[in-house]
């Protein structure tokens, strides 16, 4: 195999050099050459490789296997996606939980080649390793709290090992030896491969669990089909502490800083098992019930049937967090984009009766036609359906600036102050507007806000709550975040007015300039701007502006 470009990738804790290589038709390869010193089991790794990828595994796939004057080559298949421990942390509960039920389903699989009949036994063989391991740590100067507790638990529970079975092992199956690629897992890296007790595999979960805990819970339920015997957990917890121990002294050669990786590692993990006291760590919870749409997952409490939604196009984002009753949908239909939110199925991270969501949604229906504004989301039609109510928007592009959205909130956070000060303006004005056409407005926080980056566009997102005037406090805690709510919104029959969102737009401007906090210290404005924003937020609502037209022009003023 010939190649026109050789790419170099400096990725990874092996001694390999590898590289991306591309061929003269365009195809792209990737290239691993290992020394021959250390290249003793390359021959039957490719050979391993070969009956895993024969399982219909997705993996990074052998091609090509050879010896030359710089060592032993290897040419697989080359992965055009990306990391995934780099993506998965950034996706909604839903996909981090689906992914990791992929991942748990392909390491089943991967356990389906059988360890060869010559295999030693594997009770005598680890408790040798986890001696060994004792010995290490004893011996090496730099020790952890809680390492007694460990070493405590490995003794106690030695006997979990006998009679286990054991089959082949990747050696390495975690979050940043996978990649995404058109949406589905790639497993990479097998160099690491051995035979072993198979729960044994899921001893690097530690990487799994820190990035993403929602992926590891489900990478566990995947593998076992939502049944997890007590006795994987016993095993696991006893695996992860051999593992502990050895960690620090295999780090010294690595220096300073991977030597501190692996104390902090060590103290998640006695923090996970409260110091050994409790198998199952803190990290995990059973999982949510996953339906599909169009390929995309979301969680409901129960099933429910969606199959409806096809009436509005082709689903590509479900939006299932919220805890309003609620489940979102961006669809495409005939080249147009809309959004839909229905309420009336079983949500996950809603407490309440479908029948009061359904009431709710409703109601929002006057809201929008009312409120209608050039920065508010463009109402379509509603309609009820399958026992619940759909609303019909255009669709919007852009990214919310809440919290509850990591990704997305860090880019909105990059804009340059100028930008952020024209979407302040933006939200005083449709502020001011909603107060002009006699509401008032509740539950306007940082996830009700998207902004386009490419037209430079603010649009507001989510008005459900919004109130008639006069309106009065009926509930003692209203709905909403607390970062955006006034005093008067915890008090029971309290005034809700023009003045409340007076606060409202002044936490807005604290969120923007300040990263949420009140103190000058954080604020990313001049001192009279300080000032404004400090007056509005005034838990004494005498002393905050009395308009929204009187807060608009101080700003303006002191800008």
């Amino acid at each position: 195999m010939e190649f026109v470009k050789k790419e170099p990738i400096n990725k990874g804790w092996s001694c390999d050099k590898k590289f991306c290589v591309t061929t003269a038709d365009g195809e792209k390869y990737l290239l691993r050459i290992t020394p021959k010193e250390k290249s003793g089991n390359r021959a039957d790794m490719i050979r391993m490789q070969q009956v895993v990828a024969s399982l219909g595994i997705p993996m990074c796939k052998p091609v090509e296997f050879g010896e030359f004057e710089e060592g032993i080559y290897t040419i697989q298949t080359w992965i055009d996606g990306e990391d995934a421990e780099k993506i998965i942390p950034e996706l909604s509960d839903s996909e981090q939980y689906a992914y990791g039920l992929e991942a748990g389903k392909i390491l089943k699989r991967i356990h389906e080649v059988p360890a060869p009949d010559t295999q030693p036994d594997w009770e005598s063989r680890f408790n040798e390793k986890m001696n060994r391991k004792i010995k290490l740590y004893e011996e090496c100067l730099i020790k952890f709290d809680g390492a007694e507790d460990i070493i405590s638990y490995i003794d106690a529970n030695r006997q979990l090992l006998k009679n286990r079975p054991q089959s082949f092992q990747h050696g390495d199956y975690h979050i940043g030896n996978m990649m995404i690629e058109n949406g589905k897992l790639v497993i990479i890296d097998f160099d690491r491969y051995d035979f072993g007790d198979h729960w044994e595999e899921f001893n690097r979960i530690v990487w799994c669990a820190k990035a993403a805990p929602i992926f590891a819970s489900g990478m566990v339920n995947g593998y076992f089909d939502n049944k997890v015997p007590i006795k994987f957990w016993k095993l696991l917890a006893l695996y992860i502490s051999s593992n502990m121990l050895s960690s620090i002294p295999w780090a010294i050669s690595y220096g300073e800083s991977e030597v501190q990786t692996m104390l902090n590692q060590a103290r998640d993990v006695l923090e996970w098992y409260d110091n050994m006291k409790n198998p199952i760590p803190t990290w995990y919870f059973k999982g949510y019930y996953l339906q599909y749409v169009d390929g995309i997952p979301y969680k409901m409490k129960s099933f429910y049937d969606l199959g409806f939604m096809n009436r509005y196009g082709t689903v590509f984002k479900v939006y299932d967090d919220q805890d309003s009753g609620n489940i979102c949908f961006g669809t495409e239909k005939e080249g147009q984009k809309f959004f839909v939110k229905y309420a009336g199925s079983p949500t996950e991270a809603y407490d309440g009766e479908a029948e009061d969501a359904v009431k709710r949604l409703q109601a929002t229906l006057p809201i929008y036609r009312d409120l209608k504004h050039k920065d508010l989301i463009e109402f379509v039609d509603a309609e009820e359906i399958a026992g619940g109510y759909a609303m019909i928007f255009r669709w919007v592009n852009g990214d919310c600036m809440g919290r509850m959205y990591p990704k997305a909130h860090r880019r909105f956070f990059e804009l340059p102050v100028e930008a952020r000060l024209k979407v302040y303006h933006d939200l005083c004005c449709f502020v001011e507007h909603v107060n002009t056409q006699g509401y008032v407005a509740l539950d306007f926080y940082d996830g009700s806000i998207l902004y386009d980056f490419e037209n430079e566009r603010t649009t507001i997102c989510d008005i459900d709550l919004f109130r008639k005037k006069p309106c009065i406090n009926d509930m003692g805690r209203m709905w909403g975040s607390s970062k955006f709510m006034s005093p008067e919104e915890y008090r029971l029959e309290a005034e809700i007015d023009e003045i409340t969102n007076v606060y409202t737009l002044g936490a807005f401007a604290f969120a923007l300039f300040g990263n949420y906090e009140r103190s000058y210290d954080k604020w990313s404005l001049n001192s009279e701007l300080y000032s404004v924003a400090t007056k509005a937020t005034s838990s004494d609502r005498d002393k905050r502006h009395q308009s929204i037209k009187q807060l608009i022009k101080e700003w303006n003023d002191a800008m």
